[in-house]
């Protein structure tokens, strides 16, 4: 996984998402089979998922999807094509250790292991840290619709 990291502006080419949505803050590393990458946007006041000033962990589902779709759109790149858009299928075994983001401080660290994928959708395992705690685990479905309508396996 020796790539220089990859800053906000690029990431933000890579997610269907503009602006304030777009939650990481740099991928620290990639390969075919998974990405690592850092957010600090749940310390900013105008996150737009906050609550009466609060950001709750369900979130971290959110910074997993995205790290999601940014390694799917570099390997689409890297394939000399664009990644097909996807939609949320399905979560699997998912795991809170914490009840809320914007308590935290320091930084967060997503990583996404891709455990299928084809034309249909993919499937990742991620989890989310903080100074080397768990926040969060799990899997995560995306479906593409690319190949009819059945979503891939959760």
């Amino acid at each position: 996984m020796n790539r220089p990291p990859i800053e906000r502006e690029q990431i933000a080419d890579l997610v269907p998402h503009v602006g304030a949505m777009v939650l990481l803050d740099r991928v620290l590393e990639w390969n075919a089979d998974q990405l690592v990458a850092e957010a600090t946007s749940h310390h900013r006041d105008d996150h737009p998922l906050r609550e009466n000033g609060q950001l709750h962990a369900v979130h971290l589902i959110e910074y997993g999807a995205q790290a999601m779709a940014v390694h799917g759109g570099l390997l689409a790149r890297a394939a000399g094509d664009d990644a097909a858009p996807g939609l949320l299928a399905g979560l699997r075994d998912v795991e809170w250790q914490v009840d809320r983001l914007d308590t935290l401080p320091g930084v967060l660290k997503l990583r996404v292991k891709r455990l299928f994928g084809d034309a249909g959708g993919w499937m990742y395992a991620f989890d989310a840290q903080a100074d080397g705690r768990c926040l969060a685990r799990g899997r995560i479905s995306v479906m593409t619709g690319q190949a009819g309508d059945t979503p891939p396996p959760a």
